[in-house]
């Protein structure tokens, strides 16, 4: 699986179904394990709308599907 193919999906908090955002960057240590995925939600109650970033750790990932990646948060 590539990044770009996470970067479509949206990510989903399974205790509550709601709507975290997509995957914007990735942060991978020197041996090339990721540490945490960053997700950046937009909100738009605002005129130009606020983005907020929050960092999902791949212990907080529990499945991966076609089309969201469910996380425990």
């Amino acid at each position: 699986m590539r990044v770009s193919d996470l970067q479509v999906k949206d990510v989903v908090a399974i205790t509550n179904g709601k709507r975290l955002g997509r995957i914007v960057d990735i942060d991978i240590t020197n041996e090339g394990i990721i540490n945490y995925f960053v997700v950046e939600e937009r909100k738009f109650f605002r005129f130009f709308g606020s983005r907020e970033e929050r960092n999902i750790y791949m212990k907080q990932i529990k499945k991966i599907g076609e089309d969201v990646i469910l996380v425990e948060i």
